[in-house]
């Protein structure tokens, strides 16, 4: 690895609103202050954070503890976009975030960290920018001295994501306690591709733990070995901390270039040793892991869940067109139980992946207290039963009868991740409206209780609120950026309504965003663009 000095560069700016600040177990902020565009004051540091991809290992989506924003503030008068942060490749991870990190020689800041296509990692001071130029507090880059990023000529599958260059796609994830930022890197050396696990100090972006490890795996089933191969996958879901440990997955190229097959690695957090490796279609391919960049998900007994993409499905072995729990046991990572669509002949013929993070929920009343939600590009929404996900039904012939619920049809296809709120799911899809479903004594009501007209979809919405007050829908529609009242759905803000004022600049396939401290952090092929109050 080597570290760079920082550099000067450019910045468009357009004025600080004042920021507030409160108390979660996972984000914080408090007090305010005025704004100047010839020189804004800092913004009072935050204790708290968001250290990995949609604010929680359930993967719910949703920071409830943003006071600055509202219902009432967020409109095309009073909020948009503040700032671009430039860096040097494509940014397909969400942006993260930490609160009053000390950087050797330039004090306490908030810090929003940035990955790049072209394998570099950057630490911005998130609030304050003073003058037309702004320079990373600190920026590192995870190539080796001769090393590029994957050339997509050799990655293949280009029309599937328009990508350039493959170098960190994953949404890193951070360990607040011991200050220790991880994330995948791609690399291509000596026309070789590899992937290696870094963990980096957050106040530094020095290597820490004796590393960065190589990620190399192989698993036998039935005398024949399964080997990981670099070339043929492709690190798209956020990494995973849990009960400390790493979890990692990955998918094909986009379009089976060269025979790939679905994988979970396990990393050990405070040696990177490797403890568990496990593959989706042992002795065949297919089986991707991609859940449009969102996280691999867990429980609080750290159970590991991921949706698979089409593939075989032999039950209990291969795993295409399902959702998969994995244990930890020891140094080895093993299923402990899945569930597998009814129809997952027609997925597989169809290119109806599942193809989300899998959303749990909060203990619920009713005969199944453990839930989980998954969906996939058929638009179908199923309801799992985390202590019995019921399999496989292979006598099922219009649903899947053996789960707790199943709404068929339910989203448009191309969806985004699931988000919950006020016992309240939410579902996207491209072209399809967002929409809003009920969930009581641990069911969906099958009728949407509001939605939004047809969105552009494709991307995973945030949610913020107050509690239970102001509850706010961030979505990346097209080009845009749109706000909406989370409880009637009603616009509250499109960057389309500003006449070009707050217009973004091209987003990578899979952008996404990420919202804390009275900002929407955004990233795109280019930059993280900040809005705000002005």
């Amino acid at each position: 690895m080597r570290v760079l000095t920082p550099i000067t560069i450019g910045l468009r700016y357009r004025g600080i609103g004042v920021l507030c600040l409160s108390l979660s177990l996972l984000l914080c902020s408090c007090g305010g202050g005025g704004s100047s565009k010839a020189d804004p004051p800092s913004t009072p540091l935050s204790n708290l954070s968001v250290t990995t991809w949609h604010y929680d290992n359930a993967r719910t989506g949703v920071n409830p503890n943003e006071v600055s924003l509202t219902s009432s503030n967020v409109n095309p008068n009073s909020f948009g976009e503040l700032f671009t942060l430039p860096v040097d490749g494509a940014v397909i991870g969400a942006p993260l975030y930490l609160g009053s990190v000390t950087v050797p020689g330039k004090g306490a800041h908030n810090v929003v960290y940035a990955a790049t296509m072209h394998d570099s990692v950057y630490a911005f001071d998130a609030d304050s920018v003073s003058g037309a130029d702004s320079t990373p507090l600190w920026q590192v880059s995870l190539l080796p001295a001769g090393a590029t990023p994957e050339p997509m000529s050799l990655q293949k599958c280009q029309t599937t994501t328009a990508w350039q260059e493959v170098g960190i796609v994953s949404t890193p994830v951070i360990d607040p306690a011991t200050g220790t930022l991880y994330v995948a890197a791609k690399t291509l050396e000596n026309g070789t591709p590899i992937f290696r696990l870094h963990a980096l100090d957050v106040a530094t972006g020095q290597e820490k733990l004796g590393g960065p490890v190589q990620l190399t795996a192989s698993v036998s089933f039935n005398g024949l070995t399964n080997t990981f191969s670099a070339l043929a996958e492709t690190n798209r879901p956020a990494l995973l901390l849990t009960n400390n440990h790493i979890y990692l997955a990955f998918g094909s190229n986009g379009c089976n270039a060269y025979g790939d097959q679905g994988w979970v690695l396990s990393y050990n957090a405070t040696t990177l040793a490797q403890e568990g490796a496990f593959t989706t279609e042992p002795n065949t391919n297919l089986g991707s892991i991609w859940q449009k960049g969102g996280g691999l998900s867990a429980d609080s007994s750290s159970n590991v869940y991921a949706e698979v993409a089409e593939g075989i499905v032999i039950p209990g072995t291969n795993f295409g067109s399902s959702v998969i729990k994995l244990s930890q046991s020891g140094t080895s990572l093993l299923p402990a139980d899945w569930f597998t669509a009814y129809n997952q002949s027609y997925l597989l013929q169809n290119d109806l992946d599942l193809n989300n993070s899998v959303l749990i929920l909060p203990d619920q009343p009713g005969p199944y207290p453990h839930l989980a939600i998954a969906v996939g590009k058929e638009g179908t929404l199923y309801l799992l039963n985390r202590d019995n996900m019921g399999q496989y039904c292979s006598t099922c012939l219009v649903q899947d009868t053996q789960i707790p619920q199943e709404l068929l049809f339910a989203t448009g296809t191309d969806t985004g991740a699931l988000i919950y709120w006020n016992s309240t799911i939410y579902s996207t899809g491209g072209g399809d409206p967002i929409r809003e479903w009920s969930l009581q004594n641990g069911q969906l009501l099958p009728t949407p209780i509001a939605q939004t007209a047809p969105a552009g979809g494709g991307h995973s919405p945030v949610l913020t609120s107050n509690g239970n007050e102001n509850g706010i829908l961030w979505q990346l529609n097209g080009t845009f950026l749109n706000a909406y009242d989370a409880s009637s759905l009603s616009t509250l803000y499109s960057s389309s309504q500003t006449n070009g004022r707050d217009a973004l600049p091209s987003l990578p396939h899979f952008a996404q965003l990420t919202a804390i401290n009275g900002k929407v952090y955004v990233s795109t092929n280019d930059s993280v663009v900040v809005f705000g109050l002005l």
